[in-house]
């Protein structure tokens, strides 16, 4: 799919519609979140796991506890977050519900922010917590009661050791001792438009995860959990048998934008079903020429990282996204007449994650049509 064309033109916007009464209360930009959309991505996504148990979700895409009990309430147990503040959210998140959870911080943190993390492990109840870890020399820093799970870098090069290093893998599980929980492949990279090529790509990385589980326990060490794919990668990892049969690991998959879905999402994953439930309620503000319309939604409120168009009008493919500046997203009309001034737009981020992160509160919708508006707990740092 091309780039620039909007992969939700067709969507039906009538489940979207919110009331002219409301839409007068809300002011633009505002990100929405359609709960009766998150329900239906969370079911989706539990069938395609076939349980919630072998869900993990990324925490780092919704940030609203409103969500997340959301995930729990459906039988989700499992996550992974990186910050501490996604972290104590939880946490506190967890408690207050009495449910246990299980935490995996995904990011190597150091110095202070070990420090804080101890406090962290030492107040809570219920949330068993766990570190993304490379170095065994981290080890006498570890908090007490943080367990140990060992990043293995599958050619992303963003963090861990490469995956083909049995010897440093081995060395941090072997410093990790009884802390250690199992093996972290994030392999968010593989994003080829052919899907066969990509599930070969992808299924390549899990047989080298398969040898190292297999070398691990040939040396008398369990490995009791086994991570991969975030959402470019987990529909081809659940098509991967040996998880599946594995009778010594669990496997789990971690994407997280499952929740909200979005334009990226849609385009590198055409065989997953899936609607955006976050949205960016923008208003038409100028006509500067005679074929752009300007939105009040630039880059401090829509993600523009990855890429232009950074949002797509949902169920319209009449406007095109420019380049944003930061309180400004001209679209092109490519078809049709220009919207008038203060025509409302819904528009579906490409990127919804650092979106989410933007927006100090959200706009719930409810099934019944109610609206609420939360605090984005856990965005910044």
């Amino acid at each position: 799919m091309s780039e620039s064309r909007n992969p939700f033109a067709a969507t039906d916007v009538a489940p979207y519609t919110l009331p002219a009464d409301v839409l007068d209360q809300i002011e633009s930009p505002a990100l929405v979140v359609f709960l009766d959309r998150v329900r239906d991505n969370v079911r989706s996504m539990i069938g395609y796991c076939g349980t919630p148990d072998r869900w993990r979700p990324h925490l780092k895409t919704t940030k609203i506890p409103e969500v997340w009990r959301e995930l729990l309430h459906a039988g989700v147990r499992q996550f992974k977050c990186a910050t501490l503040r996604e972290a104590t959210v939880l946490v506190d998140l967890a408690d207050s519900e009495g449910i246990a959870a299980d935490l995996l911080i995904a990011y190597p943190h150091r110095g202070p922010a070990l420090r804080r993390l101890a406090e962290l492990a030492g107040r809570t109840t219920n949330t068993t917590l766990s570190l993304l870890v490379e170095d065994p020399d981290l080890m006498p820093e570890m908090p007490a009661g943080v367990g140990v799970f060992v990043d293995v870098n599958p050619g992303m090069n963003r963090t861990g050791i490469p995956m083909q290093d049995g010897d440093a893998i081995g060395a941090v599980v072997r410093a990790a001792g009884e802390r250690f929980r199992g093996l972290h492949f994030y392999d968010g990279h593989l994003h080829d438009e052919d899907l066969a090529a990509r599930r070969a790509a992808i299924h390549r990385g899990y047989d080298r995860v398969l040898e190292l589980a297999a070398e691990l326990q040939a040396d008398g060490i369990a490995v009791g959990e086994v991570i991969t794919a975030g959402t470019p990668a987990f529909h081809h990892a659940l098509q991967y048998a040996p998880f599946a049969a594995s009778d010594t690991f669990v496997h789990r998959v971690s994407p997280g934008t499952v929740v909200f879905h979005d334009a990226r999402s849609q385009m590198d994953n055409p065989d997953v079903e899936l609607q955006p439930a976050a949205v960016v309620l923008s208003r038409i503000i100028s006509h500067p020429a005679s074929d752009i319309v300007t939105c009040d939604a630039g880059s401090k409120s829509v993600a523009a990282e990855a890429g232009n168009p950074c949002a797509f009008v949902l169920g319209s493919d009449a406007l095109c996204g420019m380049t944003p500046s930061e309180e400004h997203l001209p679209l092109r009309v490519v078809r049709g007449d220009r919207p008038s001034r203060g025509t409302p737009l819904l528009l579906v981020p490409r990127h919804v994650c650092p979106t989410v992160n933007l927006a100090e509160v959200a706009v719930l919708r409810e099934d019944d049509g109610s609206m609420r508006t939360v605090s984005v707990a856990a965005r910044a740092h």
